[in-house]
């Protein structure tokens, strides 16, 4: 697949915009499935989850109409193939696994009501949080000072990037310097060309010799010209990248950055209507998890251990408004 390459961003204005809609959302530019024998990662509908015991004080946190029904109501996005290791289906092509569904079954039990999963469409997460369809949104969600107008958040992971390269160079991405003079692919419309473009931009002030920035039209041309030596790094959300290095076993991390850039660290979060009374408990539940362990092991199970958070904070400093 050709791809298509710039030096310079002739359309930057454009990012604020594409910024705003597509902010660490649905990871689109997801790692491609590889064969699970060489993972070891568990793909299978046989998950052995983390055992995790109920909190009596998160549960009485609970809004009574939760607590009365029992069930809590929790959707993601693991419909058809999902994103490795967010929220995909496993090996039976049903059954839904990934870090989030964990995250999902680990509130659950800590407020000690019973598992309503659902998997949706990105687009129908929101609507159905809207019409009170669904309780809780889990899946890759960043905060935003936008989507905090209308929803509460009760964190759980940070929002990074990862320079994904091939295993054995000594290449290292440590600040955006770095990248002077490499062939990088990113996807388009994202928070990480953003950033790539931004870095490149100042880099050009500097004198230093530009990036080469470019696109492809699907993962796994991506990775393929990551192989076959066209393209030095992919930067990508660290969840899709740390997932590939750990199944592919030819590639490694060879730098990570906050997802929200300069400015904020990023973070992800459980999603529930504004006031509608859920962060609270959802956030002391996940401390829970913190203090007793349960929620390191969540995340050991998936290669996401550099993404945790000390503790769950309910409604933290988000992603910046754009500029209007």
């Amino acid at each position: 697949m050709p791809s298509i390459t710039r030096t310079t961003p002739a359309w930057l204005p454009l990012i604020a915009v594409a910024l705003l809609a597509t902010s660490c959302s649905d990871p689109s530019s997801a790692a491609p499935r590889d064969d699970a024998s060489t993972a070891k990662i568990n793909t299978s509908p046989d998950q052995h989850r983390v055992a995790v015991s109920k909190d009596a004080r998160a549960a009485s946190l609970l809004p009574a109409r939760i607590r009365d029904k029992g069930t809590i109501t929790i959707a993601d996005s693991a419909g058809a193939s999902g994103t490795p290791p967010l929220a995909f289906t496993a090996d039976d092509n049903k059954t839904p696994i990934g870090v989030e569904v964990d995250i999902a079954h680990l509130l659950a039990a800590k407020l000690g009501v019973r598992l309503d999963l659902r998997t949706t469409s990105w687009e129908n997460l929101f609507l159905g949080a809207d019409s009170g369809a669904y309780d809780v949104v889990v899946s890759n969600v960043t905060v935003t000072e936008e989507r905090k107008e209308k929803y509460d958040f009760a964190t759980y992971r940070k929002d990074d990037l990862a320079f994904e390269a091939t295993q054995g160079g000594s290449w290292k991405v440590k600040s955006g310097k770095d990248i002077q003079g490499k062939t990088i692919a990113v996807s388009s419309g994202t928070n990480q060309e953003k950033i790539l473009l931004d870095w490149n931009k100042a880099n050009i002030a500097a004198g230093l010799k530009p990036a080469k920035i470019v696109y492809y039209q699907s993962a796994s041309d991506y990775y393929l010209a990551l192989s076959s030596g066209r393209i030095d790094a992919y930067l990508g959300p660290n969840p899709t990248a740390a997932y590939h290095v750990a199944t592919g076993g030819k590639t490694e991390i060879i730098g990570r950055f906050s997802g929200g850039g300069a400015t904020v660290q990023g973070l992800i979060a459980a999603l529930s209507k504004k006031n509608s009374g859920l962060a609270q408990p959802l956030a002391a539940a996940l401390n829970s998890a913190i203090a007793d362990g349960s929620y390191a092991k969540v995340l050991s199970r998936w290669d996401l251990s550099n993404e945790a958070v000390p503790t769950s904070q309910i409604n933290p400093p988000g992603l910046p408004k754009e500029a209007s």
